[in-house]
């Protein structure tokens, strides 16, 4: 593809010094440069790309995509390649990939689900529902990619694990996802889309159609600096709606709750229709005659379309909000009624989330991937409800490193308010002192009058946090571990360790504790595991 094939497609190009090469690939890392690539030099947060760019051009990088006067480039001469100055490198990365793949979004309908919880199994119910509809629908989550599998005879698709720590991936994921999709014969795709996606622009390219919202709620004030500027990133979903391409036959509809503060901000946002649901206000969509029990959940699903039974073996008050936003994506995708039921019922729930372990034992074991106040308190709520009248809810729950430190107080605080037991534990500590860490949280939970020894308690490792929970459930009891789900992995320095919040459940069930971390490492008042 030429260069300038690439850039006609850009929002803005302030410079571009040099002729119109050929183009044999897109990179943002110089280290995979090859001959006639395309580099892409990223003011990034640790790392300023344009400090490679003579890397880029040794390796054979035949033009540069920057933010910066080509007078400041680390490079020894412009002579042999063409310099485009952007005014923002992370978006044209994300529109030149599109264009690369020839903007495969361009070829579905589209949607997208952003907000702090709830996003991985509002993307699952509405991959559900369009598949209960017959329609071929790929999906790209937080913990996989679905693709349609061309000419299967069937509605087989292929599962790719989408990270270990992954929110949104990269443009060049994105966009080659969404590419197989369209190989693969699907007329439809979903999309979870997070905030440091929006913010860094990793869905640059992608036309929605459907843009939905679960809730706005605390969370990442580390990245974005407030809440006000975290809410203004989730809103890039919507604001971006009707700019979009337009596709023949498929209207921009906006899908919001409205029991959320978001509501007042997206509401005025441009739209060719709103779809609004909630659990406490008169709205399009609604939920009757809720039913909770503790592996399933009943309602009359309420929309302009008519009315229809609803079962599902999501379970709690915050899954029948997602159950709703997604039915609200199939009401603006046109998807009948009873697909819509169908499909919620066929989702047997998102991996790590509410997750019970089942061996045997006789007390709940769960596993949930809630690592915010909001979704703490919602998974706590939840656990409650699902044990019997006088069985108690421990709990098991640390907070990251390097990540927003106002959480560790919030969620001490849910915690202490919520749960009978509290053990603090690590939850990827990355170059923090986990010991801080857990202090934070560990003068929350005891402002809320829980008492250390007695039933508040802090285990660093979290294989025998896990383990001393079991230890301590009776019958009817419930044991809850938050924060990981099913990520793979839990950061000590800069390194990645293999951890399985699940096979530590399973393990501690039958009285034993997971030991791949490396806590033990850890001295009275060590600051840090080194990577």
């Amino acid at each position: 593809m030429r260069l300038s094939e690439l850039l006609e497609h850009l929002p803005a190009v302030l410079t571009c010094l040099g002729p119109d090469v050929e183009i044999k690939g897109i990179r943002a890392d110089s280290r995979q440069v090859r001959p006639g690539d395309l580099f892409i030099a990223i003011l990034g947060f640790q790392v300023d790309g344009h400090r490679f760019v003579r890397d880029a051009v040794s390796a054979g990088a035949a033009a540069v995509i920057g933010e910066l006067p080509p007078e400041s480039l680390h490079a020894r001469s412009r002579e042999h390649f063409t310099y485009v100055r952007v005014p923002d490198a992370r978006e044209a990365w994300g529109v030149t990939c599109a264009a690369w793949e020839g903007f495969p979004s361009r070829e579905m309908a589209l949607v997208g689900v952003t907000g702090t919880d709830g996003k991985t199994t509002t993307v699952s119910l509405v991959h559900g529902i369009l598949v209960a509809a017959g329609l071929e629908a790929g999906m790209v989550s937080t913990v996989q990619a679905l693709i349609p599998v061309p000419e299967s005879g069937d509605a087989a698709e292929t599962a790719v694990e989408t990270g270990l720590h992954t929110t949104t991936p990269d443009p060049p994921e994105i966009q080659q996802y969404l590419a197989q999709m369209v190989a693969g014969g699907a007329t439809h795709a979903v999309l979870e889309v997070t905030s440091h996606g929006l913010a860094q622009h990793r869905v640059a390219g992608c036309d929605f159609d459907v843009a939905a919202v679960t809730n706005i709620t605390h969370e990442h004030l580390d990245f974005h600096g407030s809440l006000t500027a975290y809410r203004r990133a989730k809103a890039r979903l919507f604001k971006g709606l009707c700019g979009s391409f337009r596709k023949r036959g498929i209207p921009k509809i906006s899908v919001l709750n409205g029991d959320d503060v978001s509501f007042p901000l997206l509401r005025p946002l441009c739209a060719d229709r709103h779809i609004i649901y909630s659990l406490e206000h008169d709205a399009d969509v609604t939920a009757e005659d809720l039913v909770f029990g503790s592996d399933r959940t009943r309602f009359r699903l309420d929309t302009p379309s008519g009315r229809v039974p609803i079962e599902t073996p999501l379970v709690g008050r915050y899954n029948v909000q997602n159950v709703l936003a997604a039915a609200s994506v199939g009401l603006a995708l046109d998807v009948p009624l009873e697909a819509v039921a169908e499909g919620v019922a066929s989702a047997h729930g998102v991996p790590g989330r509410m997750e019970r372990i089942e061996e045997g034992q006789l007390y709940l074991a769960i596993v949930d991937f809630a690592h915010t106040p909001n979704a703490l308190r919602h998974a706590l709520a939840t656990a409650r409800e699902m044990v019997q009248e006088k069985g108690r809810v421990i709990v098991v729950f640390g907070s990251a490193g390097l990540r927003d430190r106002e959480k560790r107080t919030l969620m001490g605080r849910v915690a202490g308010q919520l749960a009978d037991a509290v053990i603090l534990t690590a939850e990827d500590p990355r170059t923090e002192s986990l010991n801080a860490i857990m202090k934070q949280s560990a003068a929350a939970v005891e402002a809320e009058g829980k008492r250390e020894g007695v039933d508040f308690f802090q285990v660093p490792d979290r294989g025998e946090a896990i383990l001393r929970a079991c230890e301590m459930a009776r019958p009817g009891d419930a044991v809850i571990a938050c924060g990981k789900g099913h990520e793979q992995s839990m950061c000590f320095g800069t390194t990645e360790y293999p951890w399985d919040d699940r096979r530590a459940m399973r393990l501690a069930v039958h009285g034993a504790a997971l030991s791949t971390l490396p806590t033990a490492e850890l001295d009275a008042g060590a600051e840090q595991v080194k990577g």
